[in-house]
């Protein structure tokens, strides 16, 4: 499954796995990537955020990628 707008350049993709099961989505957003990934990470899915730069975060380091 993969979310995206319209033709943009997204800044922020969250991947969401669990078992045989993995998702993607894009965002420019990052308040709402956040949002989204710490839902999915609080229902048992490994989750990790890229930024624009390719830096990876996991669910420890969310609030990081907030206050940036």
């Amino acid at each position: 499954m993969q979310g995206t707008a319209r033709g943009c350049a997204l800044a922020y993709k969250m991947i969401a796995e669990r078992e045989n099961e993995k998702y993607s989505f894009a965002r420019e957003s990052r308040l709402l990537i956040v949002a989204k990934a710490k839902v999915w990470a609080s229902e048992g899915w490994r989750v990790v955020i890229t930024d624009q730069d390719g830096k990876a975060y996991a669910p420890p380091e969310f609030d990081q990628l907030l206050a940036a």
